[in-house]
C-alpha cells in the first residue's frame, strides 16, 4: 500500500516533466525510498529537488516513518529505458549481448526496435601485406542487449 502511493506520488510528479523520466524505483523493507531519474537534456539538482517535494510533501510523516533518495543515473550507470540510448546518440557504447558478444562503438541510431553501432577496425588488407582500416556496423534489437553503457574518454 505505502508503495503504491509512493509510486502513484512519482508519476504523477514526472507527469509534470516531460523531460524527465523514471529509471529505478523501489521502496525497502525499512521504508527507505530510492529513486533514479534520467532526463532527455540531464538532470540538475533542481530535478532531483522537484521529484523529491512531490513525493515528500504528499506523504504524511506521522503515519509513516521513511527516507527519500532521488538520485540521477550516473555517467557510467549501464542503460536501462530505450530513451537513454535516444540522448547518447552520436557517444560511444561498451554493449553486451546476450549471446555474450563485447561491442564498442559509437551509437548512431536509435528507433523503437534496435540501435546501430559503428566503429573503424584495422584488418589485413585482401590482397598484400598491410592492414587497411574498415568501418563496420552492427545493428542490435534491445532485445538482444544484455547490458550497454557509455564510455567516458579523456
Amino acid at each position: 500500500m505505502f508503495r503504491d502511493s509512493v509510486k502513484k506520488l512519482l508519476d504523477e510528479g514526472l507527469a509534470q516533466r516531460e523531460d524527465l523520466f523514471l529509471v529505478d524505483f523501489e521502496v525497502l523493507g525499512d521504508n527507505t525510498i530510492k529513486v533514479v531519474i534520467d532526463g532527455d537534456n540531464g538532470v540538475l539538482v533542481e530535478d532531483c529537488m522537484f521529484i523529491s517535494r512531490a513525493i515528500e510533501h504528499n506523504l504524511d510523516r506521522e503515519e509513516q516513518d521513511f527516507s527519500l533518495e532521488i538520485l540521477s543515473a550516473g555517467a557510467t550507470s549501464p542503460l536501462t529505458n530505450k530513451r537513454q540510448y535516444k540522448k547518447n546518440i552520436g557517444r560511444t557504447l561498451s554493449v553486451k549481448t546476450t549471446s555474450d558478444e563485447d561491442l564498442e562503438g559509437i551509437l548512431t541510431e536509435v528507433d523503437d526496435d534496435k540501435i546501430l553501432l559503428e566503429w573503424k577496425t584495422r584488418e589485413p588488407k585482401p590482397i598484400g601485406k598491410g592492414k587497411v582500416t574498415v568501418k563496420k556496423q552492427a545493428e542490435l534489437s534491445f532485445d538482444s542487449i544484455s547490458k550497454a553503457q557509455v564510455v567516458i574518454k579523456f
